[in-house]
């Protein structure tokens, strides 16, 4: 009984950090389409999130065989400064197909919400107080803890590849959109979610 208690709060409290798939669509004609070299795009104003975040997918994708570069090669400072019209995407479009590109891979946040969770210390969870002031002393930091109730975010991500094939314009292949618990290690974080995207392309048979 003690190991089944610590096991669920260990999954209540501590696995909510790594992301988790939530819901995926694939597109019907998905297995007529073949993809060769993809263009990784993660859409944030934060630099270093973009950077870390396309480097370690752009690897992830040449360790499976496929061409790929990230789109802070292609997308400089000022061209994602500004807000885009559909004909600067078509010229994005045409440049990436001369290029060689068959495909896009986007990553955006669409949405996130507040959590709170009460702090525990699973390895005093089978004590048994026999006296008041053990118990009162053990714990009375919930009077002046800030950290005693803990509020994070849980940010929804959603990963897109389409296909930017001359007779299929931007057709979306697949879609998958994940939960992410605020980060505390960003490189662990994008690790994890890229593992996610990984392992859930791979069992519909998409990219991995």
């Amino acid at each position: 009984m003690k190991y089944f208690v610590i096991t669920l709060i260990a999954v209540l409290f501590l696995g909510c950090a790594s992301p988790k798939l939530i819901s995926s669509w694939k597109s019907p004609d998905a297995d007529s389409y073949a993809v060769y070299k993809v263009l990784v795009v993660g859409m944030t104003q934060d630099e270093e999130v973009r950077t870390a975040f396309e480097t370690r997918l752009r690897d992830a994708l040449r360790a499976k065989g496929f061409e790929a570069e990230r789109s802070m090669e292609l997308f400089d400072k000022e061209f994602t400064a500004s807000e885009k019209t559909e004909a600067d995407l078509n010229e994005v479009e045409q440049r990436l197909l001369a290029e060689g590109f068959d495909a896009i891979l986007l990553t955006k946040i669409i949405g996130s919400e507040n959590r709170e969770t009460f702090r525990q210390r699973i390895g005093n969870i089978d004590n048994l107080y026999n006296q008041f002031s053990n118990d009162y002393l053990d714990n009375q930091s919930v009077y002046y803890d800030t950290d005693y109730y803990e509020t994070f975010k849980i940010y929804t991500a959603e990963t897109s590849l389409y296909c930017i094939c001359l007779e299929r314009e931007r057709a979306l292949v697949w879609r998958g959109n994940i939960n992410v618990a605020e980060p505390v290690k960003l490189e662990k974080t994008i690790d994890s979610y890229i593992k996610v995207i990984e392992d859930a392309m791979q069992k519909e048979d998409i990219l991995f």
